[in-house]
C-alpha cells in the first residue's frame, strides 16, 4: 500500500513536513477535515478543523497546539476536539463569538448567590477589563492562559488605602482567582460553548502547598493576646471566632435575626456548604445576645465601626496589626482561627462528624487534615495503658 503524502497522525510524520503558512489536511469525514499547520521546524505546530456545509460555505475553526502533550498523542487529541467541534456545530451550536467575559458572566448568573458574588468580585478585577476576557471562547489557546496567569502573579496587593504595596500576592490567593475562571471555563465546556479544555487544563493548574492557612496554629493564649491587641469593633468578631469553628465569611454575612436568644441556636445561611442550625453553650450564646440586641432582624450581627458589616477587606489589616502587635506567628490571618478552634475540638476528643457538622465541611475534609490529632491522642492512649500495666 503507497504511503500517505503528507499524513499529519504520527510525531515522525509531521516532523517530515516542510513548514509553510497553510495547512496540511487529514480527511475525518465527507465536508470535515483535521488540519496541522507548521510554520517553522522548530515549532509545535497548531491544529484546526474545517467542514464544508451542503450550501458548499466553509468553516475553519483553530484547536490549539496540544504542546503540554507528548508528540505522539496530539493527533488523537486534535482529532477528538475536531470530532466535538464537529459534532456541536452540526446540533446548531457556536460558531465562536463569545468570549471567555461572556462565559464568566454566564457563570455568574447561574452559580449559588454566595459563589457568584466571590467570582464576580473576582471577575471584575482579574478578567473582565483584561484581555483575555475579550478572547473568543473557541480561539483560547493554552498561551493566552498562560500569559494571564503570568499577570496574576505579576500584579502587586492593594493595600487598605487603595494603593499598590511592595508585597507579592499569596501562591494561594492567586490560586483562588484561578479556581474561579477555571470553574467558569469549565461551565462553558459542559454548555459546549467551547470544545475542549486544553487551553487552561495545565495552565490554570493550582501551585501546589499553596494555602498555609493550616500551618499556623494560634493557642488558646496567643488567641487571647490577638483580641487584646484587636480595634474594639473587631474584638466581639474575633471572640465568637476563636470558639466557634465558622468560616470568617459565614460568620460576616450573619445578621440579628438569625440569633435566637431563647434556644440559643444560630441559623448560619450563607456558607460554603449551604445553611445549617448549631446549638450553642450559654458562655458564647451571650456574646451572640448581646450583638444582636436593639438591632433589626435583617441588620448585620457584627459590625465595624460605623455599623457596617465585616468583609475580608475591611479585617484584612487590622488583624495583621493585631497579630504584630501580639507577636504572633508569621503567617496568621482570620482563618487561623477556625484551624485554631477544629484543631482544639478534635484533639479534645470530639468526633469529626460533629465537628464536621459544626464546621460546615465535609467529614472527608476534616479527616484529611485534622485525622492525625486523634492518632495522636490513641498513641497517648495506648503509652497510658501500657505504663498501667508496668511497661515502660
Amino acid at each position: 500500500m503507497p504511503a500517505i503524502k503528507h499524513a499529519i497522525n504520527t510525531a515522525k510524520a509531521r516532523d517530515a513536513l516542510t513548514p509553510r503558512k497553510s495547512p496540511y489536511w487529514h480527511k475525518l469525514s465527507k465536508g470535515c477535515h483535521l488540519g496541522f499547520r507548521k510554520i517553522s521546524r522548530s515549532a509545535p505546530g497548531a491544529w484546526q478543523v474545517k467542514y464544508r456545509d451542503d450550501d458548499g460555505k466553509t468553516t475553519e475553526h483553530s484547536l490549539g497546539s496540544f504542546d503540554t502533550a507528548p508528540p505522539g498523542e496530539r493527533f488523537d487529541l486534535a482529532k477528538k476536539a475536531a470530532e466535538q467541534w464537529l459534532a456541536h456545530m452540526g446540533k446548531g451550536g457556536s460558531t465562536g463569538g463569545e468570549t471567555v467575559a461572556d462565559a464568566c458572566r454566564e457563570y455568574v448568573k447561574n452559580a449559588k448567590p454566595t459563589t457568584g458574588k466571590d467570582a464576580e468580585a473576582r471577575f471584575k478585577r482579574w478578567v473582565y477589563s483584561d484581555p483575555i476576557g475579550k478572547l473568543a471562547l473557541m480561539k483560547l489557546r493554552h498561551a493566552d492562559v498562560m500569559k494571564w496567569r503570568k499577570r496574576l502573579e505579576a500584579a502587586p496587593v492593594i493595600r487598605q488605602d487603595r494603593q499598590a504595596s511592595d508585597k507579592a500576592r499569596s501562591a494561594s490567593s492567586i490560586n483562588r482567582d484561578m479556581n474561579s475562571l477555571r470553574a467558569a471555563l469549565n461551565a462553558a465546556l459542559i454548555a459546549r460553548l467551547v470544545t475542549s479544555d486544553e487551553a487552561w487544563k495545565v495552565a490554570l493548574r493550582p501551585a501546589k502547598n499553596a494555602d498555609n492557612r493550616r500551618n499556623v496554629y494560634l493557642t488558646p493564649e496567643h488567641r487571647r493576646k490577638l483580641i487584646d491587641a484587636a480595634p474594639d469593633d473587631l474584638k466581639p468578631f474575633l471572640t465568637v471566632l476563636s470558639a466557634i469553628p465558622l468560616r470568617p465569611g459565614a460568620m460576616a454575612a450573619l445578621k440579628a435575626g438569625d440569633w435566637n436568644p431563647r434556644t440559643r441556636e444560630l441559623n448560619i445561611q450563607k456558607d460554603k456548604t449551604g445553611a445549617r442550625r448549631i446549638r450553642l453553650p450559654e458562655g458564647i450564646a451571650a456574646l451572640f445576645t448581646q450583638a444582636s440586641k436593639d438591632k433589626l432582624p435583617g441588620a448585620p450581627l457584627f459590625v465595624r465601626a460605623g455599623g457596617k458589616a465585616w468583609d475580608k477587606d475591611a479585617w484584612k489589616y487590622p488583624i495583621n496589626d493585631a497579630a504584630k502587635a501580639a507577636n504572633l506567628p508569621a503567617g496568621t490571618v482570620m482563618y487561623s482561627l477556625r484551624h485554631a478552634t477544629i484543631t482544639d475540638m478534635v484533639s479534645a476528643g470530639v468526633d469529626m462528624a460533629t465537628v464536621a457538622k459544626l464546621a460546615g465541611t465535609s467529614l472527608a475534609m476534616i479527616a484529611k487534615h485534622y485525622a492525625h490529632l486523634q492518632q495522636d491522642r490513641a498513641s497517648a492512649a495506648i503509652d497510658s495503658i501500657g505504663r498501667s500495666i508496668g511497661i515502660t
